[in-house]
C-alpha cells in the first residue's frame, strides 16, 4: 500500500488540525493504519492505531483524549484529529500501514508501509 499525508501546517497552542492519510493499493480496509511523529533531534515516536473496524485504537500517552484517529474505508483515507495542540506537538508526522495489530511492532515503529511525512508546527 502506498500512503500519502498531508494537512499540516503552522497553528497556535490550543488549536485544532486535522492529518489525512490517503493510501492507494487494494485492501485499504483490511490495514491496521496509524501515525507516527518525529520531533527535532528525537526519535519517531508512535501516536495512534486504529484497525479497520474501530474496534482497536491505541494512543500514546501523550496525545490520549486530545487526539482521535478515524478512518473512512470508502475513501481509502485515515485521519488524525488533534485538538488542544501544544508545542511539544510540534513535528513530522507519518501514517503507516500493517496488515496487523502487534503492539510491541507498532510502539517501535517496526511496520510495513510508510508514507511522506507532513510538518506540524505549535506555538506558543
Amino acid at each position: 500500500v502506498q500512503l500519502q499525508a498531508s494537512g499540516g501546517g503552522l497553528v497556535q497552542a490550543g488549536d485544532s488540525l486535522r492529518l489525512s492519510c490517503a493510501a492507494s493499493g487494494r485492501s485499504f480496509g483490511t490495514y491496521v493504519m496509524g501515525w507516527f511523529r518525529q520531533a527535532p533531534g528525537r526519535e519517531r515516536e508512535f501516536v495512534a492505531a486504529r484497525d479497520r473496524s474501530g474496534g482497536m485504537t491505541d494512543y500514546s500517552e501523550s496525545v490520549k483524549g486530545r487526539f482521535t484517529i478515524s478512518r473512512d474505508n470508502a475513501k481509502n483515507t485515515v485521519y488524525l484529529h488533534m485538538n488542544s495542540l501544544k508545542p511539544e506537538d510540534t513535528g513530522v508526522y507519518y501514517c503507516a500501514a500493517d496488515d496487523a495489530w502487534i503492539s510491541n511492532r507498532w510502539y517501535y515503529g517496526d511496520v510495513a508501509s510508510w508514507g511522506n511525512g507532513t510538518q506540524v508546527t505549535v506555538s506558543s
